[in-house]
């Protein structure tokens, strides 16, 4: 499929459609919760230098792109490159660095709060308190094997942090229990008032996002996640926001997020069309969650590089960071640079 049929079939949404996404909007409940934690909240890609350190000067410059572009809020640390590949004391200084970077500005930070099990979980929340910020996001622990160490793990987490706390129902590489059910995500947001706030990536993420809407107020807020895919046929269903490490794609998603608020709706659709063609370069361009997306921020001028770390072999966590280039060739590149003209069209 071309560029042009690409667009035509993306962009061409029918009448019909946009009359069912505008008598969904009109039926839309009240807003629960903080409506601070609402909307896109893309997560901070992390930036190293060229000796695999993390570049905070540039993790700061990237979080203030993300609230130029009129983002509501932003993440990080919380793709595996950032929870599992950083020492917690990379992490901390982080959280700090970007608690300093956004004072005074309208984005609400959101710091992601996670460990191998409740103890190291509660380090992260105490210095994100520490640090007064709008919300929390924390997915299962890395040694949780049961729904009742969930239920302990987060119950912990709300004694601890008194701001919206976002759950993040899929863990890591190295998360093997189960996904919290649609009952303790519930039970959980009808006992804490900053409960109820849930990322939802499950492989049936919209029976699980109908079921879990079904449940307001106890449920206050269901973010989107999976790459964003489906965003706009999930804010039908009753989506509040979106969770992904697209941040480099900020304005684009903020102005998109404005529009389906506003009732306009061929814009939103417009504005989605774009968003997938850039994220589609995944299957011909190296790199998913970072990759090809480096180049953008390169080309923002907010990276100074492409550097990413790696895991080791099957998942595994290596002792010593590996650090990888992404090489794009001259055809990725004008590949890239066409479907960004598209994006500024």
């Amino acid at each position: 499929m071309n560029r042009r049929d690409f667009l035509t079939k993306s962009s061409a949404l029918s009448a019909g459609v946009l009359a069912a996404l505008s008598a969904a909007r009109s039926r839309g409940a009240e807003i629960l919760g903080d409506e601070r934690v609402r909307g896109p909240f893309p997560i901070l890609s992390t930036p190293y230098t060229e000796t695999g350190e993390v570049d905070y000067e540039v993790l700061a410059k990237e979080a203030q792109y993300v609230d130029d572009c009129g983002s509501p809020g932003m993440i990080w640390p919380q793709s595996g490159d950032s929870v599992d590949l950083l020492t917690m004391e990379e992490k901390m200084r982080g959280m700090e660095v970007l608690a300093k970077a956004m004072e005074g500005r309208r984005s609400a930070l959101c710091l992601g709060v996670q460990g191998k099990d409740t103890e190291e979980m509660l380090l992260y929340a105490e210095k994100a308190k520490s640090l007064n910020v709008p919300a929390v996001i924390s997915r299962p622990p890395d040694d949780g094997t049961s729904e009742e160490q969930l239920r302990g793990y987060w119950r912990a987490l709300a004694e601890t942090v008194s701001c919206p706390i976002i759950i993040q129902t899929s863990g890591g590489t190295r998360y093997k229990g189960p996904a919290p059910s649609v009952e303790l995500l519930v039970e959980l947001g009808g006992d804490f008032n900053n409960l109820g706030y849930v990322k939802e990536e499950t492989p049936v993420i919209e029976v699980r996002m109908r079921r879990l809407l079904a449940n307001r107020p106890k449920i206050k807020r269901v973010f989107s996640a999976m790459g964003g895919f489906n965003w706009l046929y999930q804010l039908r269903i009753g989506s509040e926001g979106l969770v992904t490490e697209r941040a480099v794609y900020a304005d684009l998603l903020a102005r998109l997020w404005n529009h389906y608020q506003a009732g306009e709706l061929t814009q939103a659709a417009d504005l989605f069309s774009k968003f997938l063609l850039i994220i589609t370069l995944r299957d011909s361009v190296p790199g998913d969650l970072r990759g090809f997306h480096l180049y953008v921020w390169q080309k923002k001028g907010i990276f100074k590089n492409r550097l990413s770390r790696e895991y080791g072999p099957n998942g595994s966590i290596p002792e010593k960071p590996i650090l990888r280039d992404y090489p794009l060739t001259e055809e990725n590149i004008e590949e890239i640079e066409l479907r960004l003209s598209v994006l500024d069209a």
